[in-house]
């Protein structure tokens, strides 16, 4: 049979289930084949599996695989299809329909034979007896035949395949260079060039791009062609050198991975010996503080007595000598009412003269207790510690030569005075006990009741009371003086609290804020309540809301530090919340006292 005569169809390649080219197809045990998906749907849901075509039954579902070799040579048949069609167009041959052949690019491209001239009689030239069809061409020619459902005119292929003479080498018609048939392997890795159809076997080292031989006699003429496979031998030479060269530099990496996670793990160790380190300079700082202190106030009580001695005794000697003088003058009064003029003459001259006295003006007791020296100097060195510590809470430590970290590295305390929120009292929602002042920022606990109108806003039972901002977005920021209470809550609760009776302070019922019980135990009223212990007593609490996130934060303001966040979600309108708590019989009579906020530190 003539090589011009053998034509592929479309139906010999497509899925009778989707009527369309296979995609990935599998065959059943009966030998018909179909694409994965469309078998797979097709017994997706059935109790006994048929075949679509024979109706064969299966009892059990096979087990499908892809067929390779046919999924092979669809896309083989695809690739060559499209061009096969396009190239006849160009050159004026019959157009391609959906039953159009694609043979004769087929059959070039597989075998490297030199193409007819455009426009010549489409009769086919019988081979040369000197031809033999390469052995590697074999099983796919075989695989085909096997493979389609109708395999006659695959048949027709195999053997005009099997039975043709087919030079291993063909020259190109310029005589310029031979290419070599490569076999199956070949026709399946073969690129298709999209402008020519044809095979992409040649390199360009001028422009370095792969071409086919019509590009290369077309655009390429006078350049630097191999072929692509004796460029890929020359490349592979090289190819030892790069990989040593990125095995390397994956090496190296390696190591510098390697050596950033020890230092890692160094710096973790630093930082918690340095930590238990810093805790225990400071630790030891405060108890050398408390007995500085106590050493302090004991030479002061010791000067203080000793002053007091000093004064007493002058003191009673002053008063001797005033009684002395007192009973003189009584003397002379009586003197001068006497008529006895004969004794006032000689009594006079013993009494005119003054008693003996002691000159007290250069005597008075000191209250310098040369305290003006140590305070300055205590006052120079706190000042440098916090200078030389607000540099490294700015700054941080910044590791050479390393990107930037995200990381935070100054303190928040910085940010959140941005947001500082002009907070006054709400004197509608203040408890009947509260006393609050003129200007709505101090509040504290009286001994009794007052008569207030008991309106809906006013709590009844507990005594606290509501700032007048009301927040419904954004971010916010105020701060709480606190210093001398016992007790005391600061925070937030939700604008639609409930006021009157007993009422459970927790998030869940809209009250998120922070609590000082018996001057050390503080608390956050979760649910359960959650205690925290604080090495520094706070003197001034900041309360920071974001809305939006659903946080509300607290932070001792003198030290710069975060306390403790809440985290929740706000629903409606919020507001500040204040309680001094009772008075403690006078122990918790401080107010609490809403403050500027210090923009500047």
């Amino acid at each position: 049979m003539s090589l011009h005569g053998s034509f592929l169809s479309v139906e010999q390649f497509q899925c009778s289930i989707c009527l369309d080219v296979f995609t990935n197809p599998s065959s059943t045990p009966c030998g018909h084949s179909f694409c994965m998906v469309c078998i797979s749907r097709y017994w997706d849901g059935c109790k006994l599996c048929q075949c679509p075509l024979c109706k064969r039954t299966f009892q059990k579902r096979p087990d499908l695989q892809i067929n390779r070799t046919l999924r092979e040579i669809t896309d083989q048949f695809k690739s060559m299809k499209g061009g096969g069609e396009g190239g006849r167009e160009k050159r004026g041959g019959k157009g391609g329909g959906g039953n159009a052949g694609v043979s004769d690019d087929f059959f070039y491209e597989v075998k490297k034979l030199p193409r007819p001239p455009p426009k010549r009689p489409s009769t086919p030239t019988p081979p040369s007896q000197s031809d033999t069809i390469p052995t590697s061409l074999q099983p796919i020619t075989t695989a085909l035949a096997s493979s389609v459902p109708n395999p006659s005119p695959i048949s027709s292929l195999a053997s005009e395949l099997q039975t043709g003479h087919t030079p291993n080498v063909v020259s190109r018609p310029s005589g310029r260079r031979r290419f070599t048939l490569s076999g199956a392997e070949s026709m399946r890795s073969l690129s298709v060039c999209d402008v020519h159809h044809r095979g992409i076997m040649i390199y360009c080292r001028t422009d370095r791009v792969c071409i086919c031989p019509d590009c290369e006699t077309e655009d390429h003429q006078g350049h630097d062609t191999v072929a692509v496979e004796t460029q890929w031998m020359e490349n592979k030479a090289q190819l030892s050198v790069s990989q040593q060269e990125v095995q390397e530099l994956i090496r190296q990496r390696v190591r510098k991975i390697e050596e950033t996670r020890m230092s890692v793990a160094e710096l973790q160790l630093a930082v918690e010996q340095k930590t238990a380190g810093s805790v225990r300079l400071f630790s030891a700082l405060v108890s050398a503080i408390e007995r500085s202190q106590a050493e302090l106030l004991e030479v002061m009580e010791i000067n203080r007595r000793a002053a007091q001695h000093q004064a007493n005794a002058t003191i009673r000697q002053l008063e001797l000598e005033v009684e002395e003088l007192r009973r003189r003058e009584s003397l002379l009064n009586k003197l001068a009412q006497s008529d006895d003029h004969i004794h006032c003459v000689k009594t006079f001259p013993v009494l005119s003269s003054p008693p003996p006295t002691n000159d007290w003006s250069g005597v008075s007791v000191n209250s310098d207790l040369g305290m003006s020296t140590v305070c300055r100097s205590l006052a120079a060195l706190v000042d440098r510690f916090q200078e030389d510590l607000k540099k490294i809470t700015e700054k941080g430590f910044p590791a050479p030569g390393l990107e930037p970290s995200p990381v935070r590295t100054q303190p928040r305390m910085k940010r959140v005075q941005e947001y500082a929120l002009d907070v006054t009292l709400d004197s509608s929602t203040a408890h009947p006990r509260l006393m609050l002042s003129e200007d709505m920022k101090s509040v504290r606990c009286g001994e009794r009741h007052r008569l207030l109108p008991d309106n809906p806003e006013r709590f009844d039972r507990v005594v606290c009371v509501l700032g007048r901002e009301a927040i419904s977005s954004g971010r916010h920021y105020w701060e709480v003086e606190v210093g001398g209470k016992t007790d005391w809550d600061l925070g937030v609760s939700k604008q639609s609290v409930n006021r009157k009776g007993k009422i459970e302070y927790t998030p869940g019922n809209g009250y998120w804020f922070l609590s000082l019980r018996d001057k050390s135990k503080y608390a956050f009223r979760s649910e359960p309540s959650t205690d925290v212990h604080l090495n520094l007593r706070p003197h001034k609490i900041g309360i920071f809301v974001d809305f939006e996130k659903g946080q509300v934060s607290f932070y001792n303001v003198d030290a710069k530090i975060h306390i403790y966040t809440f985290n929740d979600t706000f629903t409606e309108c919020i507001v500040p919340f204040f309680s001094p708590c009772t008075n403690k019989s006078g122990k918790n009579d401080v107010p609490l006292v809403i403050t500027p906020v210090n923009m500047t530190e």
